[in-house]
């Protein structure tokens, strides 16, 4: 056995979602590569700018202009690892959306930081952290179903210590803040959670890694949406099948507690796969099913329902494929079924309670990325929304084009 730690698998983070997204399998840089700009624009036709308005603004079309300047590099010393970027850009609608609400000008930046430092063979300390400031939504952050009508500020920070016991035993500790704060006058959606960890990691083979984790999350809500805390007991491994195909799964109990509201045990699963098929073809993947608290107040009827019990999955597929070295294709599908339970009333009029309420979302795209020259390079995208709800005005479909330009140097 190498006395190395954990030698041949990723360390997978702890909540899934350390470094952005679903996708987001935790492997440590290898080399060190430098800065890199990259400036671009993107001009996207969309059919259905506020999917989810009303009335005034309901099936409003329009074309937007996305600027954007962006920085990258990579830094690796015999002890520290410094994996860094960020990209600052905005949406520009020519005509202002008409809902009620909207704007001509919306922010649509992220920014990510990961720092490693290895203090010996059996020590390091990790610190993973992100934020993006957006109007659309990313599905594989784990907490979006549908555009709301303004920005949305997300951030998060996981920070742990991990310790090598002996030559396949191991832990890591940590905890980790995550914020979710939406501008635009959005009620009752904001949140702020907090949440510790621990993993105990075994190394069966060289491949495979068996964990067992416990986490326990607290969440603040925003208005009428209630605090909550989650207790997650799972089992696990990690798998890599080959030098470019790694698997991580997890699965276990979520015991659900929200302070105002009911209280619920469910089944919880995770995983994530990411897999160079061969030298053109690269596919990633995610699952994710258990119990949410986003998006969690909503309007039925003439009253006002915080639903305590929230079951949702969420399945995300994409994938490049190079033709060549001047041009691949891309494209990818996110599923996320969700049913609404054990729903009380906190506003409005109507029945205490309410509950067997679904919502199914579909997103897929598809595009072609071109390499013009050794700096310049052009993307042409379509991108397909489908929103079917049991809420009022919650459902809706939606097409976009896009057509881009950057330059990397």
């Amino acid at each position: 056995m190498k006395r190395c730690f954990f030698p041949t698998l990723a360390i997978a983070s702890s909540l899934g979602v350390a470094y952005g997204d679903l996708y987001y399998i935790q492997d440590e840089a290898q080399e060190s590569l430098p800065l890199k700009w990259t400036a671009g624009v993107n001009l996207t036709y969309d059919d259905n700018v506020n999917p989810t308005a009303v009335g005034i603004g309901a099936d409003d079309s329009a074309f937007s202009f996305n600027p954007y300047v962006g920085v990258s590099f990579v830094s690796i010393s015999p002890q520290t690892t410094w994996d860094v970027y960020a990209r600052i850009g905005a949406i520009y609608y020519f005509d202002s959306p008409a809902a009620v609400g909207s704007d001509d000008l919306y922010g649509q930046s992220r920014v990510g930081v990961n720092w490693t430092h290895r203090v010996s063979e059996r020590l390091r300390f990790s610190s993973r952290n992100f934020l993006s400031y957006e109007l659309e939504p990313d599905y594989a952050y784990g907490f979006a179903t549908s555009r709301q009508l303004g920005e949305y500020f997300y951030w998060q920070t996981d920070n742990s210590v991990g310790y090598r016991w002996t030559e396949r035993l191991a832990t890591y500790t940590g905890f980790t803040l995550t914020g979710l704060d939406y501008s635009g006058g959005v009620a009752n959606q904001d949140r702020f959670t907090w949440a510790l960890y621990n993993q105990f990691r075994y190394q069966l083979t060289p491949q495979t890694v068996l964990t067992a984790e416990y986490r326990f999350a607290h969440t603040n809500g925003d208005g009428v949406s209630t605090d909550y805390d989650d207790h997650y007991i799972l089992g696990g491994f990690e798998h890599r099948f080959s030098p470019n195909t790694i698997l991580v799964f997890k699965a276990g109990a979520q015991i659900h507690d929200a302070d105002a509201g009911s209280d619920s045990t469910s089944p919880y699963a995770e995983a994530t796969l990411r897999t160079q098929v061969n030298e053109q073809f690269s596919i990633r993947s995610f699952l994710r099913y258990g119990v949410e608290g986003y998006d969690t107040v909503r309007t039925v009827g003439t009253g006002l329902y915080e639903f305590d019990d929230r079951r949702t999955f969420r399945l995300g597929v994409s994938g490049e494929y190079a033709f060549s070295q001047m041009l691949s294709a891309f494209g990818g599908i996110d599923y996320i079924p969700a049913t609404f339970d054990d729903g009380r009333i906190v506003g409005g009029a109507g029945p205490i309670a309410a509950g067997g309420l679904d919502e199914d979302v579909w997103n897929a795209y598809v595009g072609l990325s071109v390499k013009f020259n050794e700096m310049l390079y052009g993307t042409v995208s379509y991108n397909y929304t489908d929103c079917s709800s049991d809420f009022f005005g919650q459902s809706y479909d939606r097409n976009r084009v896009n057509v881009g330009l950057r330059a990397e140097f």
